[in-house]
């Protein structure tokens, strides 16, 4: 995996933030993806930290406002591309924030 840090992400920190990121990774997939539809893996970030979990289903959604509540895993899906996934899983422990393929989990 790789890690993600970008000077110009860290200055454009959002405003409203809801919980820590910890080191930041991306996949070689995720990486590759990201890279051949030529997007920018920050966006994505900055949303996950924002609490805009994407397109999960309702369920999901009420898993991470409990996990933001008791301490347990977030995770995000966005669609991007011809119906491809990306997946942001911060650890409950907030240690690590990865993005990923579903397929690489």
């Amino acid at each position: 995996m790789a890690a993600i840090c970008h000077p110009s992400f860290i200055n454009r920190r959002p405003e409203k933030t809801l919980f820590p990121l910890g080191k930041t990774y991306a996949t070689p997939g995720a990486v590759a993806l990201l890279q051949a539809l030529e997007l920018s893996p920050f966006e994505f970030i900055a949303r996950h930290w924002q609490g805009d979990w994407g397109d999960l289903d309702p369920e999901d959604v009420q898993a991470n406002v409990a996990a933001l509540r008791y301490g347990y895993r977030l995770l995000s899906s966005y669609e991007i591309g011809s119906s491809q996934k990306l997946w942001i899983i911060t650890e409950a422990d907030r240690s690590t924030t990865t993005l990923l393929l579903p397929e690489e989990y």
